[in-house]
C-alpha cells in the first residue's frame, strides 16, 4: 500500500481545507475553521466531484472524532491545550507580510495578544522556542498558542502586509 495522499490548502479569513485519497482511491475532505469547527465531507467513488456527505462538527465533535480515531495520541505527560482553554495552531507567515526579515520581538506578540509563538517549522526544520532576536521569513510556519481570541489576534497581526 502506498502513502495516503494529502494535499493542504491555505483558506485566508477561513482556516485549512486538507485533502485525502485513500487507497481505494476515495476522497475525503476536512475544513478546519479557526474556531475549531470542522465540515467532514465524502464524495462520490464514480464522481470525485459529487459530495455525498457533509458533516459540520463542533470543535468538542471534531476533538471526539479524533479521539475516536486516534486513542493512542494521548499521553498522561501531555497536556490538552483545550481543557486549559488554550487553542495552538499553525499561522504561515505570506511572503508579502510586512514582518519578512524582521525579527521576532518587533511584532510584539505576546505584549499585544498574550499569544505565544512556541516554534517555527521553516522547509524541513522546526524551531523550537524562538528568541525575540530571531529573524523571520516568508513562507515560516508559526506554531501560535495562546487563548482563541489571542491566537487569531496573532494571525491578524502576522498577515500584516
Amino acid at each position: 500500500m502506498g502513502a495516503p495522499r494529502l494535499s493542504r490548502t491555505p483558506l485566508p479569513g477561513i482556516g485549512v481545507r486538507y485533502d485525502l485519497t485513500t487507497r481505494e482511491h476515495r476522497r475525503l475532505s476536512v475544513v478546519a475553521h479557526r474556531d475549531g469547527g470542522r465540515i467532514l465531507n465524502a464524495y462520490h467513488g464514480d464522481d470525485p466531484d459529487e459530495c455525498a456527505l457533509s458533516v459540520k462538527l463542533t470543535s468538542g465533535e471534531a476533538e471526539a472524532l479524533i479521539d475516536a480515531l486516534m486513542p493512542s495520541h494521548h499521553s498522561p505527560s501531555l497536556l490538552s491545550t483545550t481543557d486549559l482553554g488554550l487553542v495552538a495552531e499553525r499561522v504561515e507567515l505570506p511572503s508579502t507580510s510586512h514582518w519578512n526579515g524582521r525579527l521576532l520581538g518587533e511584532t510584539r506578540m505576546r505584549t499585544e495578544t498574550g499569544a505565544s509563538i512556541v516554534a517555527v517549522l521553516r522547509r524541513a526544520t522546526a524551531i523550537p522556542s524562538p528568541a525575540p532576536d530571531f529573524r523571520l521569513s516568508g513562507g515560516d510556519t508559526l506554531i501560535v498558542i495562546g487563548t482563541r481570541e489571542g491566537v487569531e489576534a496573532a494571525a491578524a497581526i502576522l498577515g500584516r502586509e
